[in-house]
């Protein structure tokens, strides 16, 4: 018997910003062309038998707060039984960068009400982190505040996935791991856009959370 969380027939929701999203409006599968196409793929082609009807609906530069405008139509209107989200690295931009007051405590607050709203549904919650593809600032301001702020969303993540009970993909976790041995040029052209290559390492983690 597997241990892969994502059972026969079940409806499963992928939502988040531009990483999730990775050109779905382009696709013919709508899946798009990152981490959710290859999840898809690594999971039909392990248990064909299941039949899991897998929706991308990520958009683009997206904040919590435009998930929480759009949770309705585009995650609990399909009934989904689990929805993953990965959110938050746009919400530390616009906040660092002026466009936005979205600061860990009104990040967990929209956070947490689309999480309140899934879980009166039913469905099972898996929360991806955050992520930026640097290690270190390596004399660049910018990357410096990015990196001095991450940590303060990545710990909205943790305290609401113990508190919902959901399944927690550390991605940043990942990229320390992978980032230690392997140069960043080889996954992404910057630190918030993985390659391909790159969106194995996401997929990666996700399914190893789920337990594929």
């Amino acid at each position: 018997m597997s241990d892969f969380a994502w059972q026969a027939g079940q409806t499963i929701v992928m939502t988040g910003d531009s990483i999730t999203d990775c050109g779905r409006f382009e696709d013919p599968q709508a899946l798009g062309y990152g981490y959710v196409r290859q999840t898809v793929g690594l999971v039909r082609a392990r248990y064909p038998e299941r039949h899991l009807h897998i929706l991308n609906t990520g958009i683009g530069g997206n904040c919590v707060d435009d998930l929480q405008g759009r949770w309705q139509a585009d995650v609990l209107d399909h009934q989904p039984d689990w929805v993953t989200i990965m959110i938050g690295i746009n919400d530390l931009h616009r906040t660092k960068d002026g466009i936005k007051e979205l600061p860990p405590t009104a990040f967990e607050d929209g956070y947490r009400d689309i999480l309140d709203q899934t879980r009166a549904l039913g469905a099972r919650l898996v929360l991806i982190d955050p992520f930026f593809m640097a290690l270190a600032a390596d004399g660049d301001a910018y990357r410096a505040e990015v990196l001095d702020r991450l940590p303060g969303y990545l710990a909205v993540v943790a305290k609401l996935a113990a508190e919902f009970e959901a399944i927690h993909v550390r991605t940043q976790e990942a990229w320390r791991r992978v980032l230690a041995t392997y140069p960043a040029s080889g996954w992404c052209d910057e630190p918030v856009h993985p390659n391909n290559d790159g969106h194995f390492v996401m997929a990666s983690a996700l399914l190893a959370a789920l337990g594929f």
